[in-house]
């Protein structure tokens, strides 16, 4: 038996600052003595981590969206059978940089019937959700400025403009609307400090099985 609660995600456009406070949490619970996995999508396994390289980087159209919808389905299978999963099944808490819901909405919202394709093969290869998501808000034109300046080579999907990053951040919210009870939104445009103490009071009320407000 997997335990439930202990899958949780972080989601948001780029620059939004998710990927820092997926670091302090895993950091303070890890400081509470729970066992902690902190991972990435994509990526997270060893064959996932290669298609990260064929998705992130590159020119805008190195791939069609069609394409790019089965790389990342790949990645993901691979990651769950050999990270996500054996780490629930032995009692660790996961910490996920993305998941599901950034396919949904990077390569689901890029044309017409693109999003029914994504949950078709969500359903049938993956079948998981996290059990909770943490999705940092965040200003387009804000957050694609922090990621530009990263220069870090991945920059693939920030090189399809504000605009893109705008229909995207709209696109997380409607998630979170639809599905209140898993997807928490954090404004993300304070300090790191302040975002991460909201981020740990919704997650403590999680794991203690309440609801924070």
């Amino acid at each position: 038996m997997i335990p439930r609660g202990g899958f949780i995600s972080f989601e948001g456009i780029d620059g939004s600052g998710k990927s820092t406070q997926a670091r302090l949490l895993a950091a303070r619970l890890k400081e509470q003595g729970r066992s902690v996995v902190l991972t990435r999508e994509p990526g997270g396994s060893p064959g996932a981590e290669e298609i990260r390289k064929l998705v992130l980087e590159g020119p805008p159209d190195r791939w069609s969206a069609q394409t790019e919808i089965l790389l990342f389905t790949a990645a993901r299978r691979d990651h769950l059978e050999r990270t996500i999963r054996p780490a629930l099944a032995a009692g660790s808490i996961v910490i996920c940089d993305r998941f599901a819901d950034s396919t949904r909405m990077y390569q689901g919202l890029r044309g017409q019937g693109l999003r029914a394709m994504v949950d078709s093969l969500h359903d049938l290869m993956i079948a998981q959700e996290p059990d909770l998501t943490l999705l940092i808000d965040m200003d387009p034109a804000i957050g694609l400025e922090r990621a530009l300046g990263r220069k870090g080579g991945e920059e693939r999907f920030e090189s399809f403009g504000q605009s893109m990053q705008a229909q995207m951040r709209a696109g997380f919210l409607d998630l979170a609307r639809a599905a209140p009870d898993r997807i928490r939104v954090v404004d993300g445009t304070r300090t790191p400090e302040d975002v991460a103490a909201d981020v740990a009071r919704i997650v403590a009320a999680h794991l203690d099985g309440t609801q924070a407000a």
